[in-house]
């Protein structure tokens, strides 16, 4: 009877003990999965326009709820700077630019055009590049806009008397681009202006943006997108005869490590989630 009694002892200690290591297999079988899939969480270079900064800083909120295992990283500058970089080899899966020439110095199908993709380079994923977003150009005061400036009319006029100070672009960037042609639209000559000290240039939109911001400038030619982002005054906007379609192509690059990924991000940025935030602060989708 002892006998039978230690036995039982000695059986129910040998089911607590093989319970318990086959509760701590199961846990470092639970964490080595979650060791594993932490480790596949795919990170995805973003090159976009300085405009898009706050805008695709919203859109990666909320991408974390669709896709929790991609991280996205951004890198913010002038298209011309992102396209340079992407020119020396820069790791980018996805860009966006706010201007088609950018876009088009890399696209492959444009080869053959030397105006267009002087280089000859062919660094687009085929099949994905999209026209994806409209943004306006517009004029931009500082708080109380103390020079009663209400309109690009009235603004070419009163430039070629010097009785304003304007910021705009440096040439290589697309709204400095886009103002050139405003200037020309109204037979504005940019040396002569600069030689008369009322004009300063910012490397993006941003540093024009900023200029205005801080009332070191009468007023500036900027996004309406950046306008609303900083709170300003927007007194005029520039129609398409002006300055023509401001578009933003965005497309996957070909050396990209991750281009399905890339792609469900792009299409993600079509959609009606995203497209709601562009909308909110003045952009168009287009796709």
């Amino acid at each position: 009877m002892k006998f039978k009694t230690a036995f039982s002892k000695m059986t129910v200690c040998s089911l607590i003990l093989t319970a318990l290591f086959g509760c701590g297999q199961a846990s470092q079988t639970a964490n080595g999965a979650q060791d594993t899939q932490s480790a596949q969480t795919t990170e995805l270079t973003v090159f976009a326009a300085a405009s898009m900064t706050e805008t695709l800083n919203r859109i990666a909120e909320d991408y974390k709820t669709v896709e929790p295992n991609v991280s996205l990283t951004f890198n913010f500058a002038s298209s011309g700077d992102l396209l340079s970089q992407i020119k020396e080899g820069a790791d980018c899966d996805v860009f966006i630019s706010a201007a088609p020439k950018q876009m088009n110095a890399l696209d492959g199908s444009l080869k053959d055009d030397a105006d267009k993709n002087p280089d000859g380079l062919d660094e687009l994923l085929e099949g994905t590049r999209i026209d994806l977003l409209e943004n306006k150009v517009v004029l931009a005061v500082p708080e109380g806009n103390p020079k009663n400036i209400d309109s690009f009319d009235k603004l070419a006029d009163r430039l070629g008397a010097g009785e304003v100070f304007l910021a705009i672009g440096n040439s290589d960037v697309p709204v400095g681009q886009y103002t050139r042609k405003i200037f020309a639209h109204y037979g504005l000559d940019e040396q002569s202006l600069a030689d008369a000290g009322v004009l300063t240039y910012g490397s993006n939109v941003k540093e024009v943006t900023t200029q205005v911001i801080e009332g070191a400038v009468d007023c500036g030619i900027i996004y309406a997108t950046d306008a609303y982002s900083a709170g300003l005054e927007s007194v005029d906007e520039a129609t398409a005869d002006m300055c023509g379609q401001v578009i933003y192509p965005a497309a996957v690059l070909r050396n990209s490590a991750h281009p399905d990924e890339a792609k469900t991000f792009l299409d993600y940025l079509t959609g009606e989630d995203a497209g709601r935030v562009f909308e909110s602060v003045g952009f168009t989708p287009l796709a």
